[in-house]
């Protein structure tokens, strides 16, 4: 699959995903199979800003390439000056975001917000196309709500002003990461446009990556919550694509292994202290599923040392 110039080894991507698309997580996702990978959300006027927090997740390593940068923010001047940023940085994508349902994006008209205002969307689009160098994708949401569905509008919109690929997550705003995504509305939007479209929503393994391709036609899938915790899950996506058999889920040992390399480097890229508690999250997901867990968890969420964590991995 290509984004224009940018060739992609797969067809399962990366989602974006807020507080957990890092550096070290996206290297993980591309060692274990990721197509391309996404940084998390970045706002426009934190990076035009220098703010240093937003800087940070600009951090990036030859090892995770291709990657995606993701944008978000309501004014068009200001989204092309900051794409001109990210692509400086080393984004190999730029990718737009027009479907975060966080009601402290959406209230600053960002996010999902611009799905209920077309012409503003497709302006930025416009905009960031005309001063960025390098392909300026696009992620939506099916619509704001059931009674404003316009998936298939707006990617008609973001590919006359030259967007390179279009992402939809099959939920509207409303449903937020509830219920069923409605995968009937990839395969409109698909059959409206001649760029690559990418599915999302309600993919977790390798059966539902096989079942949504076939379903609606879409070029590639995006993985968000099927990730979390489970990076190998390209891995397993790949193998099923291409074999259609299904890979055992990894022993606890090589879980254990994983969750170290995670630490060690968020470790390097924040800091003992906060990598250690950012691990929480993330040991509890590697976990999830396994047999007598839960005082391990307990531990883990009250440990106060970084040799105190290692120590808990030691154990399992």
């Amino acid at each position: 699959m290509k984004i224009q110039a940018v060739i992609l080894d797969g067809r399962a991507i990366l989602a974006p995903l807020a507080g957990i698309g890092n550096l070290p997580f996206r290297q993980l996702c591309r060692k274990y199979g990721a197509a391309l990978v996404s940084s998390e959300m970045v706002s426009c006027h934190g990076l035009l800003r220098s703010q240093p927090n937003t800087l940070r997740m600009l951090s990036t390593d030859p090892s995770e390439h291709p990657v995606a940068f993701q944008l978000f923010g309501a004014d068009p001047d200001i989204m092309a000056a900051a794409s001109l940023h990210l692509a400086a940085a080393g984004a190999d994508i730029v990718d737009l975001n027009f479907g975060c349902p966080v009601p402290k994006v959406v209230r600053h008209r960002g996010g999902s917000a611009l799905l209920k205002e077309p012409e503003i969307l497709q302006s930025i689009v416009e905009h960031c196309v005309k001063k960025c160098p390098v392909p300026v994708t696009v992620k939506i949401r099916a619509g704001w709500d059931a009674n404003r569905i316009n998936a298939t509008e707006i990617a008609k919109r973001v590919e006359s002003v030259g967007a390179a690929a279009i992402t939809v997550h099959a939920r509207t705003r409303s449903q937020k990461f509830e219920g069923h995504a409605q995968w009937n509305i990839i395969q409109a939007v698909k059959k409206s446009v001649n760029i690559p479209v990418i599915g999302n929503g309600d993919v977790i393994y390798g059966a539902d990556a096989k079942a949504m391709l076939e379903e609606t036609g879409c070029d590639a899938v995006m993985i968000g919550r099927g990730a979390l915790g489970r990076p190998w899950v390209f891995q397993h996506i790949n193998h099923y694509l291409s074999t259609g058999e299904t890979l055992p889920e990894p022993s606890l040992t090589d879980r254990v292994e994983i969750i170290r390399t995670h630490y060690a480097g968020l470790k390097k890229l924040k800091g003992e202290r906060t990598a250690r508690l950012e691990m929480r999250k993330h040991t509890a997901w590697y976990l999830k599923g396994l047999p007598n867990t839960a005082e391990i968890r307990r531990q883990v969420n009250t440990c106060e040392s970084e040799q105190e964590y290692l120590k808990i991995l030691d154990q399992l």
